[in-house]
């Protein structure tokens, strides 16, 4: 017995190494690529020094409600006048990056492009920027598509971060916790009053999910942040399903002093 357990140790040991050589030898022929411009990097999913140095990164100081970057440290944590005159529905909103250049090139290329691999590399940027709120967090849920427009796409961008941001904080995902049962107009173009009158009605949480969200923190992601639109009206529903809070993490957010 202790043979056959040697030999079958041995056996692991050699696949396990051809394996990794198999591996080594692809990224010689084929070198793995910059997810947004296409330049050889060392790791698969990875960005290149350029374009992380595209990337506008959000990072404190920001208003601890919306995540809004202040443009001075005052050297304490505060809420930007903005979020006081105009209290979001969620808790907190967190970001990578501010919407522009890289970032968009980014979000495009996961979203219109057939290029879910993407995820990988924005998802595990979420988790580190999005740490102080996922550490909260009792489940992870995407903001949903609505079932015509997610079969026209193949998938749900949300839902493939949400994913990678799940196994990065060692968090649930429940992609089923809520539903878009409203067909809405795309909101680009909108302003943010029709944004939010094209959006009312449109989230649900369904009745067998309802158990699994009461008295629970939601983390709700999505790629984008634009005007809150969607995240107040997605964490209104989960609020009234019984939610005792969501937090909001994107990967970009629209930042209005560009």
């Amino acid at each position: 017995m202790p043979t056959l357990r040697l030999a079958a140790v041995a056996r692991r040991s050699l696949a396990s190494a051809l394996r990794e050589g198999g591996r080594a030898l692809l990224g010689l022929v084929y070198p793995p690529g910059c997810v947004s411009c296409g330049a050889s990097v060392a790791e698969p999913h990875a960005v290149c020094s350029r374009c992380w140095t595209g990337l506008r990164f959000i990072e404190r100081p920001f208003c601890e409600r919306l995540g809004t970057p202040f443009a001075v440290d005052l050297g304490l944590p505060l809420v930007s006048p903005a979020a006081i005159a105009d209290p979001p529905v969620f808790a907190r909103a967190r970001a990578v990056a501010r919407y522009d250049d890289t970032a968009r090139r980014l979000v495009h290329r996961l979203k219109y492009s057939d290029r879910p691999d993407l995820a990988h590399a924005l998802g595990a940027m979420m988790a580190r920027a999005g740490a102080e709120i996922a550490c909260d967090a009792d489940v992870v849920v995407p903001v949903p598509l609505h079932p015509l427009r997610l079969w026209r796409r193949r998938f749900n961008q949300a839902m493939e971060l949400a994913r990678i941001v799940a196994a990065v904080s060692g968090k649930p995902c429940d992609p089923l916790l809520l539903a878009r049962v409203k067909r809405t107009q795309p909101q680009v173009g909108l302003s943010r009053h029709q944004r939010g009158e094209n959006l009312q009605g449109a989230f649900k949480v369904p009745a067998g999910a309802k158990p699994r969200v009461q008295g629970r923190r939601v983390l709700l992601v999505d790629d984008v942040l634009t005007t809150g639109s969607t995240a107040n009206a997605a964490s209104r529903a989960l609020l009234r399903a019984g939610a005792s809070a969501v937090d909001v993490l994107a990967f970009a957010r629209v930042v209005p002093d560009g």
